[in-house]
């Protein structure tokens, strides 16, 4: 048996002893186990954090690339630029939109606590 062989061997060999064995050491009891007002109270409020949170990255990642495409296409023919801004400013206030509603999401969950 190579060396690779038996040192791929005695890891399989902890991992499955660590699969068995460390459930057991993290079990509680019944009666500990319970959510509690304070359990539900940090979920909500990380989910109001994560909320916003992506949203707001999504937001930025959006208008960044409405704008670029943009100026690309302005750059490409200077002659669209009208054509090519009103939809521009609608498509960044709706993305903005998106994102003051995750906002307002996230407020309401803060106020559940």
């Amino acid at each position: 048996m190579s060396l690779f062989r038996k040192a791929l061997a005695a890891v399989g060999a902890t991992f499955v002893s660590m699969l068995v064995l460390v459930p057991s050491a993290f079990a509680q009891e019944a009666v500990a186990a319970g959510d509690n007002k304070f359990t539900v109270q940090v979920f909500v409020a990380l989910a109001a954090g994560f909320g916003i949170a992506i949203a707001a990255f999504g937001g930025a990642m959006a208008q960044g690339k409405a704008v670029t495409a943009a100026m690309e296409g302005i750059a490409r023919n200077p002659g669209a630029q009208g054509k090519m801004f009103v939809p521009m400013i609608l498509g960044l206030a709706l993305i903005e939109s998106l994102v003051i509603y995750s906002l307002v999401i996230s407020f309401s969950l803060i106020g559940k606590l």
